[in-house]
């Protein structure tokens, strides 16, 4: 199986011309710690399928310095403000694997048809996990839209090679323009891989999208780390941010790539987002806690720290939230 790998240039301490590691702090686990957690896993339950009612249709038009938002499902989100529609991490297929066959199946179906999408100006593709990096649908929106492409150091000529015309890498704190926004590349405390034998080999990230409309921060994959403080220091007011609630036990083992609900309230209020948006969570069973369980300990946790409940919103897929600038 073909691996995507970075060989450029040498750029300690987060890549040293083999593989990138997040400074200061690792995010991979060793086989033989996957091994354990596998042998002493203790999964609850998750359903088979869950019923959903799929939005058939997103906003026409988006008022100027509006942002309207919509859930998809895992990491997916549809962002669409006056004149450009971004793409989060897109995931449409059944699976988050390599094969058609086995991996971890969706247990409902996507928050928006495929085929109900406006046309899409920017895809956001933040790190090669298969639950964020999916071929087959990149492929159809290549073959559909032709979108500007925008990922991780090392990822451009993987892409390339799979059909994507237009496809622009980026490491920490580079930025680009595109039909008007901003889009930065920024950390995030993971790690990547899609075989056994590229670890690493490409970069991870998270972004920050600017233009004329509420700022969004997409946090992609990631732990809880000090890139949120250095993200808020750099950028000043956060509107929208999206973050990461699930696929967080044991912790033993989760603790350093994914965070849980009570860090992802933490990473919250570092930012000083004034609205936050959960998401990795209840679309593909890939840790030990039950569906239902990033949700509710997110409840439990906002009540905790006296965060409001509408400052941290968990969207049902299909659901739209209207965002005004300001």
């Amino acid at each position: 199986m073909p691996i995507a790998v970075y060989d450029g240039r040498v750029t300690p301490p987060l890549f040293d011309g083999r593989r990138f590691e997040n400074p200061g702090a690792s995010a991979s686990r060793t086989f033989g710690e996957l091994l354990r957690w596998q042998r002493t896993a203790v999964r609850r339950p998750w359903p088979a399928w869950v019923e959903i009612q799929p939005a058939v249709g997103l906003p026409a038009t988006i008022a100027p310095g509006r942002l309207a938002l919509t859930f998809v499902n895992h990491s997916t989100f549809v962002l669409q403000a006056s004149g450009l529609t971004v793409l989060t991490d897109p995931v449409w297929s059944t699976r988050a694997s390599p094969v058609s066959f086995a991996g971890p199946r969706r247990v409902h179906a996507p928050g928006v048809p495929f085929d109900c999408l406006p046309r899409i100006d920017i895809v956001l593709v933040s790190h090669n996990h298969y639950d964020h990096m999916d071929l087959r649908t990149l492929r159809r929106l290549e073959a559909r839209d032709r979108p500007r492409f925008v990922t991780s150091m090392g990822n451009r000529a993987f892409l390339r090679s799979r059909g994507l015309s237009h496809v622009e890498e980026l490491t920490w704190w580079q930025s680009l323009e595109i039909d008007g926004a901003r889009v930065t590349m920024t950390p995030a405390q993971h790690f990547s891989s899609r075989t056994p034998f590229d670890r690493n080999r490409t970069l991870w990230g998270s972004f920050m999208i600017e233009g004329e409309w509420p700022r969004v921060f997409f946090a992609a994959d990631t732990g809880y780390w000090r890139h949120f403080e250095e993200v808020q220091a750099r950028f000043g007011i956060i509107e929208v941010a999206l973050l990461p609630i699930g696929a967080y036990e044991p912790r033993w083992f989760m603790q350093p790539a994914h965070m849980n609900p009570a860090e992802a309230v933490q990473a919250h209020l570092t930012l000083q987002a004034r609205l936050s948006v959960a998401m990795h969570f209840g679309t593909f069973r890939l840790t030990d806690e039950a569906r239902d369980d990033p949700p509710r300990q997110l409840t439990e946790e906002l009540a905790a720290r006296d965060v409001p409940r509408d400052r941290f919103r968990v969207l049902c897929p299909g659901e739209t939230l209207i965002v005004p600038h300001g």
